[in-house]
């Protein structure tokens, strides 16, 4: 969807492609080293390999074997899913220098997928990406992971 929103991007003073993601995709949560050896080499990463990790995380789920392959302890699935999110942010920086490409993590926020538990409201969580969506352009980082209102690590 991104790829074909980013020619009406291209026709802004100032286009943005903030993505929802996670603490839990972070490459510390990873526990499977194949993949996040892939996921963390910046320099070579592409949507073909970022594909590749998620095609194996559903075969061996589809396999039965996912708990014997040091997949994510919990959650593997949300865990791999954003750590790839937070991959595809920056292949899109590199591939797009004009647009400011970052992934941001609202914080634990009281939602229905949470549960209603959670650290935030929904329009503190909401702060954190419109944040990155109103900074000055030409001050705004990209290729970036952000947990909440600060620069983190991949």
């Amino acid at each position: 969807m991104c790829e074909a929103l980013i020619p009406l991007l291209q026709l802004s003073d100032s286009p943005r492609i903030i993505s929802v993601s996670s603490f839990m995709g972070q490459l510390k949560n990873l526990l499977n080293e194949w993949a996040k050896g892939i996921l963390s080499d910046a320099e070579n990463l592409t949507e073909e390999r970022i594909d590749e990790v998620i095609d194996q995380l559903l075969n061996e789920f589809k396999d039965g074997v996912i708990k014997t392959k040091d997949w994510s302890k919990v959650m593997a699935a949300y865990v791999v899913f954003k750590a790839s999110l937070n991959g595809y942010t920056r292949i899109l920086a590199k591939k797009h220098p004009e647009i400011r490409v970052n992934s941001v993590c609202p914080g634990v926020v009281r939602t229905d997928m949470t549960f209603n538990i959670g650290d935030f409201s929904v329009e503190e969580g909401a702060s954190c990406p419109v944040r990155l969506a109103l900074l000055p352009y030409q001050e705004t980082p990209s290729g970036c992971f952000f947990n909440r209102k600060q620069l983190s690590e991949f």
